[in-house]
């Protein structure tokens, strides 16, 4: 047996004005799940309300919180002191929310008296899309849906099962168009919260978005994004020197050589906000990295895969990847997350490709000097969730900065073509950023994607850095002193 504490999320409608924890102690076996700890609850105090049901992982009925992340009870397992919460719906009482609204919104197949089954192919691409248990986590994580009308990520996962279906003789792509389709950020935070791990973004929303493409139905902002790729082969517009102008190929560091790195710049860093690429060089100077930088290096795709533009994407990826195999370089670094990401998902490349952030957590680097400032950090969403990476952002911020806040988790809205498509919803989405920063008290906002910087910059009166030049900051002070 083991003793857990555990703090639970209650509220009364009847008799509360808000929620509030409360705490509880009980005895439950080695490897209990969280389920079995609210029973186990439940039996001290038979007001606490939860729902569950197959006890199996199959009905979602049983999904929660748990130290903010979305979890099924049955099969999370139990730890001291975890906070347990009702998903980010309308609350019934305690742990029981609101289902049946965003249940009964999902679009269903339409009967037909059509012979037609689907056959081994068509059911291999349905059957990703299958899994959904309706246990609404994705929905109770969605940005989009805090700040929009959008039906949600359930939704869309079953408006794309529906088009792979043969017994399905209509189009649905205008219903899931005026659902919200383009609402989506590609934030990945549906993928990463699914208990049955179902790619929504990527299997689902991006699909979709190609078959609005194929039907002439993509938004003009996102068209005008494909054709200044097709014609430049960059995103956006450059006005003064570009970072690729400005450098040599090769960047030797300061002393010893203990690494080498090719470095695929992005279209934001590259045109916008050469600078901070500038800062990275200097850092890579610093702690021994040899940078390789190809000039014939374009766009990654990223944008056009985001909103469904894919015509030419395989011309894109072939140039990519040629431009760094035909150097030698086995390892490629990115520092923008939504490069990294489309590098390390939707290409296969001969090469390793690794954030910046991992190479400066893999080796040993010389510590900075330690700045005075307090700072807060912006996780990029395709770095924490599209790379798996946010502790590595802050093992380097804590050795560098003064005092380091953390601040919740979330989409700044500058993503999946929202920023440039729905402007209004990318800025409800920042005034979020801007209540959160505020909230912290720091000085500073440290992120590292361009995009995310760009974007946060326009909604908050703090100074937005990249992370490498927090860190060549803390090098040039050491340097001073």
């Amino acid at each position: 047996m083991i003793h857990l504490k555990v703090q639970i999320s209650r509220f009364n409608p009847q008799g509360d004005l808000k929620p509030h924890t409360k705490q509880y102690a009980v005895d439950v076996n080695e490897g209990a799940r969280i389920l079995n700890v609210l029973q186990a609850i439940q039996s001290q105090d038979p007001t606490l309300s939860f729902r569950s049901s197959c006890r199996a992982g199959q009905c979602g009925s049983c999904a929660v919180r748990v130290n903010g992340e979305p979890k099924l009870a049955c099969m999370a397992e139990a730890t001291d002191r975890m906070l347990i919460e009702p998903l980010d719906l309308p609350v019934i009482k305690d742990l029981v929310v609101e289902l049946v609204p965003g249940i009964n919104s999902i679009p269903r197949i339409h009967p037909c008296d059509c012979h037609d089954i689907p056959d081994p192919a068509q059911i291999a691409r349905l059957k990703p899309l299958r899994d959904c248990i309706e246990c609404l986590s994705c929905v109770s994580a969605c940005p989009a849906m805090k700040v929009t009308d959008f039906i949600g990520p359930t939704s869309m996962r079953a408006q794309m099962r529906i088009a792979l279906d043969p017994r399905e003789t209509e189009s649905r792509i205008r219903d899931a168009i005026a659902q919200g389709l383009f609402t989506c950020t590609s934030c990945q935070r549906c993928r990463v919260v699914c208990p049955k791990e179902i790619e929504i973004p990527g299997k689902a929303i991006e699909k979709l978005r190609e078959i609005a493409n194929r039907e002439g139905l993509t938004l003009p902002r996102h068209q005008a994004v494909a054709d200044l790729v097709k014609r430049t082969g960059r995103s956006v517009e450059t006005s003064d020197k570009t970072f690729l102008d400005q450098v040599p190929d090769i960047i030797e560091p300061f002393g010893e050589v203990k690494g080498e790195v090719g470095f695929f710049v992005g279209c934001m860093f590259n045109g916008r906000l050469p600078e901070r690429a500038l800062d990275l060089l200097e850092v890579m100077k610093r702690v021994g990295i040899r940078v390789i930088i190809p000039k014939d290096q374009i766009c990654c795709g990223s944008p056009l895969i985001r909103t469904g533009q894919t015509s030419f994407l395989d011309e894109i990826k072939e140039k990519n990847i040629r431009a760094f195999t035909s150097r030698g370089i086995t390892t490629v670094m990115t520092m923008c997350a939504g490069c990294g990401s489309t590098l390390k998902h939707d290409y296969e490349t001969p090469f390793t490709v690794k954030d910046v952030t991992e190479i400066l957590t893999e080796i040993k680097i010389p510590l900075p000097a330690r700045l005075g400032e307090i700072v807060t950090y912006h996780d990029p969403c395709h770095l924490m969730n599209g790379q798996g990476i946010s502790e590595q952002p802050r093992e380097l911020i804590r050795r560098v900065a003064g005092s380091f806040v953390e601040m919740p988790a979330q989409c700044c809205g500058s993503g999946g073509g929202v920023r440039s498509g729905l402007p209004e919803e990318a800025a409800a989405l920042g005034e979020l950023r801007r209540s959160a920063i505020e909230a912290t008290g720091a000085d500073s906002v440290i992120t590292i994607c361009p995009f995310c910087e760009y974007h946060i910059q326009e909604h908050t009166d703090k100074p937005v850095k990249n992370l490498m030049t927090l860190l060549l900051e803390g090098y040039r002070k050491k340097e001073a002193q």
